[in-house]
């Protein structure tokens, strides 16, 4: 599945800033609660304070499921961009 926060911090134009370089991308499509939160979380642990996370998820839930993990840890999430029936989460590791 693997291929390479604070909701109230998204960027209000909904572009990234200028210094977020995505360093890994989390494939969900397919997974239902609660394992696009259980994987984001995972992989959120296994990074640096400063990277940035691509998660691409179209669980119905895991807008709400994912937004609140990232305010409950304390990371930013930068951007959120549906695409059909998917949603592309960005998120900064914060600490």
């Amino acid at each position: 599945m693997l291929i390479c926060s604070n909701p109230s911090h998204t960027e209000a134009d909904g572009k990234l800033p200028s210094n977020a370089t995505k360093n890994r991308v989390l494939e969900c499509v397919g997974l239902y609660c609660p394992e696009p939160v259980f994987r984001t979380r995972l992989e959120l642990d296994k990074m640096a304070a400063g990277d940035v996370l691509e998660v691409l998820a179209d669980d119905p839930a895991a807008e709400e499921d994912i937004k609140s993990l990232i305010k409950r840890l304390g990371h930013s999430l930068l951007k959120i961009e549906r695409e059909g029936s998917a949603l592309r989460f960005t998120i900064r590791k914060v600490k």
